[in-house]
């Protein structure tokens, strides 16, 4: 009996359990080597996917700059006025918000990739028409065409970013679409300087290059993998309306006012910046008109990247207070200090918007809740910055008709510096009564949770 326990308890290594072993070891391995590629190959598409997305943004914001250094040629050969001017750069920024309004939030409810292919190619075919213009009537036709095409891509190209957001860097999304944007500012601004001095036809040129990158981004989007999961409305979505989601209210309360102070700046730069060249040093080259808002752009780029670990409130807060120094120094460009004067105040501008909207996107992003209306959060900040940045532009071009660019720019510059203030001043209230985390970010109040 115990010789039979013995026989039966014990195991007998016979050649089918040595061979299960190593067999079992490599489909282990296996399964864990497949796995890890597997993981590999998921993190390398969505390292595309962001790339792409942010190149998408430098592009976008790239083709909206260009025209600024080929104001005073289209003044020259068509006889522009200053108000004509900032009209065919409204047209581009009112129809932008329009579209903010209207198709701002369509990628929540169709997918990114829809929505933003489709838009790339109407921004194209919108580069085409600007190459081909001849006159103010088809420059104001091409920008309204942009401007739809720019709003349509921006929210979705955005919320792109933030659906790809990698929880080992936290914070990457929203630097990325503060910063490619500016940088595409400068980028734009900086080629067009470039083919003004140097193309044999600088008022196609850039555009035809442009049409050629948004084409092929259009197709590479097309193979890109969906980042957002489609839900029903989108049709209703397209009512007009600034649908900001609750989690991000707040912040924008207490941002906005910076944010409209910036922007408004910008729009004065990228508009009458050239003029405003022209008037300081007369014998000026063509290309000192476009570099003036290539500081400004430039100088935003450098500041989102240096600020990236600064609390959002804080650099809210000095972007805005920058504000002020910055018009000084444009005033003193105007008497007698010359271009030095008006390219540091340009410099002092970038970094006032650099900081400002940096700090608003992160502020506003930063609340939980808000994943299923990443579109429409990026819509609500974007139509808040471009009525901010085309609306006083208008005004300021027609305020030159009757008082002279001169006046026009001492005006908006007092403007700009109150607004500001009033910015800061707004900013700290809302610190005071709101409640924070450690590092500046304004915290959600139970109102604010999202509803099932």
């Amino acid at each position: 009996m115990s010789s039979a326990t013995s026989d039966t308890a014990a195991p007998c290594p016979g050649p089918s359990s040595a061979a299960r072993t190593p067999t079992a070891h490599r489909t282990a391995h296996g399964t864990a080597h497949g796995t890890a590629d597997r993981a590999a190959k998921r993190t390398a598409k969505r390292t595309v996917s962001f790339a792409l997305g942010v190149s998408v943004l430098a592009a976008l914001l790239a083709a909206s700059s260009a025209p600024t250094p080929l104001y005073p040629l289209y003044q020259d050969q068509w006889g522009l006025t200053a108000l004509t001017i900032t009209v065919v750069f409204s047209a581009y920024a009112l129809t932008l918000l329009v579209a903010l309004l209207t198709v701002g939030a369509l990628s929540d409810h169709l997918g990114r990739r829809p929505v933003l292919a489709g838009a790339l190619v109407l921004e194209a075919a919108s580069m085409l028409l600007l190459a081909l213009a001849d006159g103010a009537g088809a420059l104001i036709a091409a920008r309204i065409l942009q401007g739809a095409a720019t709003g349509a891509a921006t929210s979705a190209a955005g919320a792109a970013l933030l659906d790809l957001e990698d929880p080992r860097r936290p914070g990457r999304s929203a630097l990325a679409n503060s910063i490619a944007p500016v940088a595409g500012m400068a980028a734009g601004v900086l080629a067009a300087t470039l083919l003004v001095r140097f193309a044999p036809a600088p008022t196609a040129t850039v555009y035809a290059l442009l049409a050629a990158l948004f084409v092929a981004q259009a197709i590479a989007v097309a193979f890109t993998p969906e980042t957002a999961r489609p839900h029903a409305g989108a049709l209703r979505s397209l009512r007009p309306r600034l649908a900001v989601p609750p989690p991000a209210r707040r912040a924008l309360t207490a941002a906005g006012t910076a944010v409209a102070a910036v922007w408004a700046l910008g729009g004065f730069y990228s508009s009458l910046g050239p003029a405003l060249v022209r008037l300081v040093a007369p014998g000026a080259p063509l290309a000192a008109g476009g570099m003036v808002f290539f500081t400004v752009s430039a100088a935003a780029a450098l500041t989102v990247w240096a600020l990236r670990r600064t609390a959002p409130f804080a650099a809210a807060t000095g972007g805005a207070l920058a504000v002020v120094p910055s018009a000084a120094l444009s005033l003193l460009g105007l008497h007698g200090a010359g271009l030095p004067a008006v390219h540091a105040g340009a410099a002092l501008a970038g970094v006032a918007f650099g900081a400002v909207s940096q700090g608003a996107l992160r502020m506003m992003l930063a609340p939980p809740g808000g994943e299923g209306d990443r579109a429409a959060t990026l819509a609500a900040y974007y139509v808040v910055s471009y009525l901010s940045m085309s609306l006083p532009a208008i005004a300021a071009g027609a305020a030159t008709q009757h008082v002279g660019l001169r006046t026009a720019s001492h005006t908006y510059a007092l403007a700009a510096a109150v607004l500001a203030v009033a910015a800061a001043a707004a900013l700290t209230a809302s610190r005071r009564t709101a409640p924070h985390t450690a590092d500046g970010r304004l915290c959600r109040t139970p109102r604010e949770e999202p509803t099932a």
